[in-house]
């Protein structure tokens, strides 16, 4: 489904608000929750001008905060995306992530997509997370494995399941407690 487990979204949003980044790219964009989130939270000045009692949204071209998504089916690309992101890519991040340039982005989210990848697809997906990160790439992914098959979009078939151990060892050290989701971070020195 385009949209993520209610049980991480505050955890997910304060390590955003932490980073304080002034790039994001989301990928696996869905219908946009996490980049309105970080629109809202992170820079909530960056969002509006306020002239004493006037006040307008900023255009895309005033705000400081730039946040670009990926998203891999085009059907959930609705107004939300115009209003959060600068920049929507629509395809398959794998083949998305390779002609970005390293170090693009203070942060990376990926968030509920690491379980539509298979384990090697998954792997190459997490390194090419941290090659266009600057500073962090936050993801989070089941703690079980939900068999889903979507006929519509084959982007959110449901192909892998990674543990705790499986992040660690994909250089995700950093771990949030969540009762349903692995939240996982890799921070970069």
């Amino acid at each position: 489904m385009p949209h993520s487990q209610t049980t991480q979204l505050g955890k997910i949003v304060n390590v955003m608000k932490q980073r304080s980044p002034t790039s994001i790219l989301d990928v696996g964009v869905g219908m946009g929750v996490y980049g309105f989130l970080a629109r809202m939270f992170v820079n909530l000045e960056d969002l509006f001008y306020i002239d004493g009692e006037h006040s307008r949204y900023k255009t895309m071209d005033e705000r400081t905060i730039r946040i670009d998504g990926i998203e891999g089916f085009a059907k959930y690309l609705n107004p939300v995306h115009d209003f959060v992101y600068n920049r929507m890519m629509t395809g398959n991040a794998l083949d998305i992530l390779p002609t970005i340039p390293a170090k693009s982005y203070d942060m990376v989210l990926a968030i509920d997509i690491l379980e539509h990848f298979t384990r090697e697809d998954g792997l190459t997906f997490l390194a090419e997370l941290k090659r266009v990160a600057k500073k962090s790439v936050l993801v989070s992914t089941p703690k079980e494995f939900v068999e889903q098959h979507i006929e519509l979009n084959h982007f959110e078939d449901h192909l892998s399941l990674w543990s705790q151990q499986d992040l660690m060892e994909a250089g995700f050290g950093r771990q949030y407690d969540n009762p349903i989701s692995w939240i996982a971070e890799h921070v970069i020195r």
